[in-house]
C-alpha cells in the first residue's frame, strides 16, 4: 500500500465499527480505479492498430484519386460532346 492508501485506511478504520468494513471500502476504491484504468487502455491505439489504420487510409486515398480522375474525364467527355452537338 502507498502512504495515501494507508492514511485513508486509517481514517476509514476510525469511522467504521469493524476493521473489515474499512478494508472492504478500500478494496472497492482500488477495484473501481483499476477498472477505470482498464477502460482507458481499450481506447488507445496500439502500434499495430496505427499501422493498419495508415494502410487503410492510403488505400482509400488511392481509390478516391482514381474515382475523381474518372469523374473528371467523364465530365470533360460530356462537355466535348455537348459542344459538338450544339454546333
Amino acid at each position: 500500500m502507498t502512504a495515501i492508501q494507508i492514511k485513508t485506511y486509517e481514517i476509514l478504520k476510525r469511522n467504521f465499527q469493524k476493521e473489515e468494513d474499512a478494508a472492504a471500502v478500500m478494496e472497492f476504491f482500488e477495484n473501481a480505479a483499476e477498472e477505470k484504468i482498464n477502460q482507458k487502455k481499450e481506447v488507445f491505439l496500439t502500434k499495430d492498430d496505427k499501422v493498419e489504420l495508415i494502410k487503410e487510409i492510403k488505400e482509400t486515398k488511392a481509390d478516391m484519386i482514381k474515382w475523381m480522375f474518372l469523374f473528371w474525364i467523364g465530365q470533360i467527355g460530356v462537355g466535348v460532346v455537348m459542344y459538338f452537338l450544339k454546333k
